[in-house]
């Protein structure tokens, strides 16, 4: 949960939970997710909501969802302890959970009659009285972490297959700065290496196209000049690692190519030796 804080990639939440292998354990992500997100901010509030509705039918059931909640309500007066709004914030996301069909209307009636006069569920209750709730509660969080993942992968494309044609280190700088996603530079990162993987494909032993040379040279730009950190680089290839495999159907040299980048980056600076 705390790397889906960073990197808002739900897929990978996905692929976590189905690798576990472990049902019973399922209403404890849902428990887990939401109390994670009482000590953060706004955007992090919004993310787990917006998990919620991906992992919901499938790999999380509708049983699952209940229980989770039901766990999480149960602890609430220990997390109160150190966060005192937690009731007020689990209201809202159980409120948000039913607008978002992740939660059937009855399980606040259930609640209700098995602890009555529980604070939280009355919270709940009153944010879907409201007029025009729906529209209210898809904002419940404000506007969340602004752009969708979507949209914000096409930028990161867009400014990669520019700057590879470009080669101009100042104006690809620009376009991450005003990107303004500190938490997403990963993305790029991966995305990035990837792209440049698949244009030299076989044929990357000319440097003087290698587009492959080109990224490392980005990244060690982006370091130096504090636009991006170590950290989101080494992050954005442990990404990479994963997908290998993936990559390699397409780019039978990708392993080589991954290996000769990890070389670059940490001769340029912006990765540090494991």
């Amino acid at each position: 949960i705390k790397e889906y804080f960073d990197s808002a990639d739900a897929d990978e939440v996905i692929r976590g939970i189905q690798e576990m292998r472990c049902k019973p354990y399922h209403p404890e992500v849902v428990k887990r997710a939401i109390s994670l997100s009482l000590d953060e901010g706004p955007r992090e509030r919004e993310l787990v909501s917006r998990l919620l509705t991906c992992l919901h039918p499938t790999p999380l059931e509708d049983d699952d969802v209940s229980k989770g909640f039901e766990v999480l309500l149960d602890s609430l007066d220990d997390l109160s302890i150190d966060i005192p709004d937690a009731k007020a914030i689990v209201g809202c996301f159980l409120a948000r959970a039913i607008v978002d069909e992740v939660l059937p209307p009855a399980f606040i009636s259930n609640r209700n009659n098995s602890h009555p006069g529980d604070e939280v569920i009355e919270k709940a209750v009153s944010l879907l009285s409201r007029e025009h709730c729906t529209a209210r509660l898809e904002k419940i969080w404000g506007p969340g972490d602004g752009r969708p993942v979507a949209e914000l992968k096409e930028v990161i494309d867009q400014l990669v297959e520019e700057y590879l044609l470009s080669r101009e280190l100042d104006e690809a700088a620009r376009c991450v700065r005003e990107m303004n996603a500190p938490h997403f530079h990963h993305e790029l990162v991966k995305r990035g290496v990837k792209l440049a993987m698949e244009k030299d494909g076989l044929d990357h032993a000319d440097s003087s196209v290698s587009s492959l040379d080109a990224i490392a040279a980005l990244f060690s730009f982006l370091v130096k000049n504090a636009i991006i950190s170590e950290h989101q680089v080494s992050k954005g290839i442990s990404r990479l690692h994963k997908i290998l495999s993936d990559i390699q159907l397409d780019v039978p040299a990708a392993p080589a190519m991954l290996k000769e980048f990890e070389e670059m980056a940490i001769e340029g600076g912006c990765l540090v030796p494991s």
